[in-house]
């Protein structure tokens, strides 16, 4: 197996608008016949109540985190290849909030890479959501009170 299948191909918090496309184009190599892509799109409904926007903003060290993240699951899931991008700022709906890939040689390793990838991102990197709601109300989502 090749040393550059095993690595964190990317890991970012950014303002910029993610592309899935890129994702799986960068996470992908010759030795990769798995590749899987999640996107967390922002929807426009939460929990019965219609969604108009979000604002996601992140702590100083959500950047670090996330490759810490990223290294902790090529460390668990051994040759895979693995990518992720975080929003922050305001989001609309169809918005890209979080894209994430990885890629293995065999699709089995790169699903449960993947849904691990974004479990440990959502419960690890401390980047928060506020809901804006179609009534004008808004509240934090995912932060303890």
């Amino acid at each position: 197996m090749s040393k550059r299948l095993m690595s964190t191909v990317h890991a970012e918090v950014s303002a910029q608008p993610l592309s899935p496309a890129r994702a799986e184009a960068e996470v992908w190599s010759p030795e990769c016949g798995g590749v899987v892509v999640f996107s967390g799109i922002v929807r426009d409904h939460d929990g019965g109540r219609s969604v108009a926007a979000l604002n996601y903003s992140a702590h100083p060290t959500a950047e670090q985190t996330l490759g810490q993240v990223c290294q902790l699951i090529t460390d668990k899931h051994p040759g895979v290849r693995v990518w992720a991008s975080h929003r922050i700022g305001p989001l609309q709906i169809g918005d890209h909030a979080l894209v994430a890939a990885c890629a293995s040689a065999h699709r089995a390793e790169a699903f449960a890479a993947c849904a691990d990838l974004v479990e440990t991102i959502k419960a690890q990197v401390p980047i928060w959501k506020e809901q804006h709601y179609t009534d004008g109300s808004k509240d934090w989502v995912g932060i303890a009170t």
